[in-house]
This record gives C-alpha cells, structure tokens and sequence, in this order.
C-alpha cells in the first residue's frame, strides 16, 4: 500500500522495538504474531522508514468495527502515488565550494 521497497517498521514508543526488519532474518520471528502481541492498540503509533528511498511514514492505528466483509484493514490518509522529488522541485545543482560559476575542478598533473 505505502510502495516501500525496504521497510523498517517500529512502535514510536521511545523503546525502539522493530517489527519489520529490512535486514533479512532479523524480525522473522514476528511474521506469525499479531499486532496485538505487541501491546498495539487503537491510538499506538508507527514509523516506518524505507532508507533505500529516503521515505518514511509515521503511522497511526485506528481500531474500527466498521470494515466491510472480509476487509482486514484500511489505509485512511495520502498514500503516495510515487516516490521521489516532486515533479515541480528543479533539479539539484552540483555546487562546489559554495560557487555556482560554473568553474571545474583542476585536472592538471604539472608539477
């Protein structure tokens, strides 16, 4: 749903436990359990980081009894429908030393 390619995921709790891992292995104990194993309830909050794509999320979870048949969860909010700079944000500049003069650095080897 949030187009992450690497997610960390943890309880924005302050004690920092992880439940999705984007390092292979490390939360694959988790996969079985549920967020209720892990004190989440309606109000708890999320973040989520996708370091691959300079993207997070902070999510918050809302308990409902209103889901449609067979509807586990609903994502209510802006998903994005891409990631990346947005299309208006000019392209970055490569600027040395704080100059835009359009000067190179010196490939001479004289001595």
């Amino acid at each position: 749903k949030f187009a992450m390619v690497a997610p960390d995921v943890q309880i924005d709790d302050g004690k920092g436990t992880i439940l999705i891992s984007s390092e292979e292995g490390e939360t694959e104990a988790n996969n079985h359990r549920k967020l209720s194993d892990f004190a989440i309830r309606n109000g708890t909050r999320l973040q989520a980081d996708d370091f691959l794509q300079d993207y997070t999320l902070l999510i918050n979870v809302l308990h409902s009894e209103d889901l449609e048949k067979d509807v586990e969860f609903e994502v209510v909010g802006d998903a994005p429908e891409r990631i990346g700079p947005k299309p208006s944000e000019p392209p970055s500049q490569n600027i040395s030393n704080g100059s835009d003069d359009g000067a190179q650095p010196s490939t001479s080897t004289g001595k």
